[in-house]
């Protein structure tokens, strides 16, 4: 088991394009309720099984695991939760730090989210100059919450 503790933040610029290279992912979710969701994710050739706890504030629990790529792709189109969630990562480095940025597809587009991994909840960072408004605390753009609500439809 791992806990996280994890940031999310809109962006205020598109001054993090060409920093990185994407990855695109696609995921969906078998399960999501009150007290956690538990997700099948494809990300290039491997796939992951998630289960994460309810969020609260900026920590969380996930167990993650690797499954085979066809099993993900089957469970894809047969078992999760419409819609799926697709989106493409892009892994920037700042002053030390690890910020995934995902800009979401389909009926998530036009979301562009950051997300800093810390070890504690009050440590330190210096964010980006394209780092905007924090929503780790909104429920709306949480992965699981945009395949029920996509942002599309806001």
């Amino acid at each position: 088991m791992a806990e996280e503790i994890e940031r999310k933040f809109l962006l205020r610029s598109e001054g993090w394009r060409g920093l990185a290279p994407g990855m695109a992912y696609v995921q969906g979710y078998l399960a999501a309720n009150g007290a956690c969701s538990v997700r099948v994710r494809i990300a290039e050739n491997s796939a992951t099984l998630s289960v994460k706890s309810t969020t609260t504030g900026a920590g969380y629990r996930e167990f993650e695991y690797g499954i085979p790529l066809e099993d993900a792709r089957q469970m894809l189109a047969t078992l999760v939760l419409e819609p799926l969630i697709e989106k493409t990562r892009y892994t920037v480095e700042h002053k030390g730090f690890c910020w995934e940025i995902d800009e979401f597809h389909g009926r998530n587009q036009g979301l562009v989210v950051a997300e800093i991994e810390l070890e504690r909840a009050d440590q330190p960072f210096e964010k980006p100059a394209w780092i905007g408004e924090e929503v780790t605390g909104d429920p709306r753009y949480y992965n699981a919450n945009l395949a029920r609500a996509p942002y599309g439809e806001w």
